[in-house]
């Protein structure tokens, strides 16, 4: 006969409310990157927002901040095994709430991909960290189970709150105060609502243990001392291996391919046909009178005019852009409405019992049809058919995530396991994983299209799907490889 769960607390229900708090920041503070950078960079380079180098300098920037996350994400899953999980928690959550509001008042943009780093670093040390603080202050574990499938699934209403709230600055920006701000434009507004977290986590954190399992080792000094090294050892060295290589084909195809597509893919659908008819010479006369402000004399009659010209312009192509920005929060509605139920799908099979090598495959399969069909075949036709394609590619893409935070506390000892968690998630799927974003944009698309200064939404999306399809095969023969978990250290 099983023991009965032990009976919730008001102190466990505060632990979910701070990890369901800190999953949803994580998805919104990252997800801010698609919706934010490529405004960002078009004004602090002073280009127009489809110029090629708005493109360039987009995948440039998800690979800096991804390989900086990486790095210190790792140093931070080491800082979670040798200075305790809620310590590291929460120092990680500070850092991904003030550097956001601080990058919303970036004047190059130097500053601009430093703040945006510091923001990736957060996230990815606090993802480790969490994980691991609730898998060990759950003793029972179908409680932990069942509680780390439903928090990650806040991660995915993160995304759904970003989109909202972008969409929400669209519409009232007019209103909004400067509050100081270089310019009064959106995508500042949205990076300063990345504050939000820190505030409910700081009222709430005093009253939260650290994890008792960690803290009693500790204080007894039976707690082995963690090290990389270690993680290579002949026990630990093929599910190291595996869960990093699965990792990173996970994030490869979320950066690869899905963050692309708001803003970098969607312009191409067959529904903005016209409008990217309209803002072909608009862009064109933008990219000349820019080229002839740089080149007149500061403070001629001919800087002067120019610059006029081009306000005119910029002025004529505001609605256009609207349009394309509008569809682009649809189409990231969509896959975030996927990711949710991805993350909800993961949860109740969870709870089902299925091996955890066979519930991997029942993502794994259907992502190795459905990323080169959305972007090779449906984004042509466009409409509601790519719309819920694109949203089925969130929902094995996402849930995948859930999956290896669930796993990966289950296969590493207590002494590694940050730093073993840290490894995949960080090593293989940010640092190497998210570096896809820049194979996308800066060496498959270029070879598409032929000249890497006329890389269009359709050379993209091609891209997107021959990236993504080929991580999603390369992911299912590996996953073959993925141990199912022993017997779990408490």
């Amino acid at each position: 006969m099983s023991n009965p769960a032990p009976k919730f607390t008001a102190t466990h229900w505060l632990i979910i409310i701070i990890a369901s708090i800190g999953f949803l920041f994580d998805t919104y503070e990252l997800l801010m990157t698609p919706l934010t950078a490529p405004p960002a960079i078009a004004e602090l380079l002073g280009i127009d927002m489809t110029h090629p180098d708005v493109t360039v300098w987009t995948g440039r920037l998800l690979w800096i901040s991804a390989l900086c996350g990486g790095f210190f994400g790792l140093i931070g899953g080491w800082l979670t095994d040798k200075l305790g999980r809620k310590f590291v928690m929460a120092a990680s959550i500070f850092i991904y709430s003030a550097s956001p509001f601080c990058a919303a008042y970036s004047t190059s943009l130097g500053m601009f991909v430093v703040f945006r780093s510091l923001t990736f670093i957060g996230v990815c040390v606090e993802f480790v960290a969490a994980i691991t603080w609730l898998a060990e202050v759950f003793e029972d574990k179908h409680q932990k189970e069942k509680w780390l499938g439903i928090t990650q699934a806040f991660a995915s209403l993160g995304g759904l709150l970003v989109t909202g709230i972008n969409v929400w600055i669209l519409g009232h920006l007019k209103e909004l105060p400067h509050m100081g701000l270089p310019e009064a434009s959106s995508w500042r507004y949205l990076l300063m609502t990345g504050i939000l977290p820190a505030i409910p986590i700081a009222l709430m954190l005093p009253f939260v243990p650290e994890s008792k399992a960690w803290k009693d080792k500790k204080a007894a000094g039976t707690l082995k001392r963690a090290s990389f090294g270690a993680l290579f050892a002949p026990e630990l060295r093929r599910v190291t291996i595996v869960t990093a290589v699965l990792s990173a084909c996970a994030y490869g195809i979320a950066f690869g391919a899905l963050q692309l597509t708001p803003l970098r893919v969607a312009p191409g659908l067959p529904e903005l046909a016209d409008t990217s008819k309209k803002m072909a010479p608009l862009r064109k006369q933008a990219a000349e009178q820019a080229i002839a402000a740089k080149k007149a004399a500061p403070g001629s009659p001919e800087a002067a005019a120019a610059k006029t010209a081009l306000a005119e312009i910029k002025k004529n192509m505001g609605p256009l852009d609207k349009s394309v920005k509008e569809v682009g929060n649809t189409v990231q509605f969509y896959q975030e409405m996927g990711g949710l139920v991805g993350r909800i799908l993961l949860a109740v099979l969870l709870v089902v019992g299925l091996s955890r090598v066979a519930l991997l495959k029942v993502f794994q399969l259907p992502a190795l049809v459905l990323l080169p069909l959305t972007y090779l075949y449906f984004f042509h036709t466009g409409g509601a058919t790519f719309m819920w394609a694109y949203a089925l590619c969130g929902l094995v893409t996402v849930a995948q995530f859930s999956y290896f935070g669930e796993y990966l506390p289950k296969v590493f000892p207590m002494h590694l396991r940050g730093t073993g968690g840290s490894f995949a998630t960080n090593v293989g799927g940010r640092m190497i994983g998210t570096s896809m974003a820049f194979v996308t944009t800066n060496l498959v698309a270029p070879m598409i299209s032929g000249d890497p200064t006329k890389i269009l939404p359709v050379h993209l999306a091609k891209a997107a799907g021959y990236v993504g399809g080929g991580i999603a095969l390369l992911a299912l023969v590996v996953g073959f490889f993925l141990p199912e978990p022993k017997g779990e250290e408490v």
